[in-house]
């Protein structure tokens, strides 16, 4: 059994404190104000990694899948451990085009995740807005994935941290600004925190640690806008090139994301918001008349290369990062979880790592 602090109380941090609770560790979670307070709280919850990754396969694809395919037994064990319920929504989702030099985007796509055993396939627009019927009529295609899904955030990260209390995981929220100390001793304003490992999962925050840990780890906020609407209501997850819709159990129509880079600003401007008003609109024709009810935002936390920094460090390898998550926190959760504890329990891993190892960018 190893004494395990974990600071940051987001999805990825109080994933990987229940996993390796569970486990038999001895488990501590510092979280600087509240848990799910920032990027995991105001995520829209999908899980659609086979719509958002445009590129050919890599290894941060194959990270994705594998995580989808943990979802639906990650999801069930949550919510018994939490004895708690969430929104957990098998959907499948749309792919939309609205111009003829677009589809072989699709098909391409199509062809390519093919080859990892993806589910998928191409409908005319009509039998687009068979399964949608609220959809534009200037939509002329979409590729439809029935293995995506998504999931309401907060009430997810809630019975997380629920689950993390239940199994005796020890949570410090509140506790402001953390410091490593020597022999990896954590220490803040009313608590020092002894363990043999530390995890760092502090997400848009990660570069505040640079100078301790003597490496670069180039991981940037970007603001992500959302608004929602009270319906229509859509059975899919819908994408198209400007964002998506994904409707929720609550009633509300979220539609997202409008990016921009303002540092740490979590304000909505009239610019983010205007812009997904304006798509929202084309996409669907019941909205011309409509205006949001609620509008937000939250930082999502990039990395230099796109990858997030997963695994321990060579020159301190009691301290392993996991963090740069974009806007796939949510989705990663259960596989980051796994490859951490495996890291500290110093098993194999299930999937290659490299690119993700948090020493790829040195200080010079």
């Amino acid at each position: 059994m190893a004494r395990i602090t974990i600071v940051g109380g987001g999805v990825i941090g109080l994933s990987i404190a229940y996993e390796c609770q569970k486990r038999g560790h001895d488990m501590t979670v510092v979280e600087a104000g509240q848990c799910g307070g920032q990027a995991s709280g105001a995520a829209a919850g999908l899980l659609a990694p086979y719509s958002e990754i445009e590129e050919d396969p890599d290894d941060f694809f194959r990270m994705c899948q594998r995580s989808l395919q943990l979802f639906p037994a990650w999801q069930s064990e949550i919510k018994l451990a939490a004895q708690m319920d969430f929104e957990y929504n098998e959907s499948g989702s749309l792919y939309c085009i609205f111009h003829e030099a677009d589809r072989l985007s699709l098909e391409t796509k199509k062809a390519w995740q093919g080859k990892f055993g993806v589910e998928s396939y191409i409908l005319s627009g009509d039998d687009v807005r068979q399964k949608e019927p609220e959809l534009s009529k200037e939509i002329l295609a979409g590729l439809w994935c029935p293995e995506e899904s998504h999931i309401y955030a907060p009430d997810y990260v809630s019975a997380l941290l629920q689950a993390c209390r239940n199994k005796g995981v020890r949570v410090i929220e509140h506790a402001g600004a953390a410091m490593l100390r020597k022999n990896n001793l954590v220490v803040t304003d009313q608590h020092e925190i002894e363990a043999d490992f530390t995890v760092i999962a502090t997400g848009a925050w990660a570069m505040d640690w640079e100078e301790t840990l003597g490496c670069s780890l180039p991981v940037y906020p970007i603001r992500g806008q959302i608004c929602a609407y009270e319906g229509p209501s859509l059975q899919h997850i819908i994408f198209t090139s400007q964002g998506y819709f994904v409707s929720k159990e609550n009633g509300s129509l979220v539609a997202g994301a409008s990016e921009d880079i303002a540092g740490f600003n979590t304000d909505v401007t009239a610019h983010g918001i205007g812009r997904l008003e304006k798509w929202s609109k084309k996409v669907v024709p019941k909205l011309i008349t409509e205006s949001p009810f609620h509008t937000w935002a939250g930082l999502r936390p990039a990395t230099q290369d796109g990858f997030p920094l997963i695994g321990k460090l060579q020159c301190h390898p009691e301290i392993i990062l996991a963090t740069g998550h974009y806007r796939n926190g949510v989705l990663l959760s259960p596989v980051t979880a796994k490859i951490v504890a495996d890291e500290i329990e110093e098993k194999a891993q299930e999937l290659a790592i490299d690119d993700f190892r948090p020493e790829r960018f040195q200080l010079t």
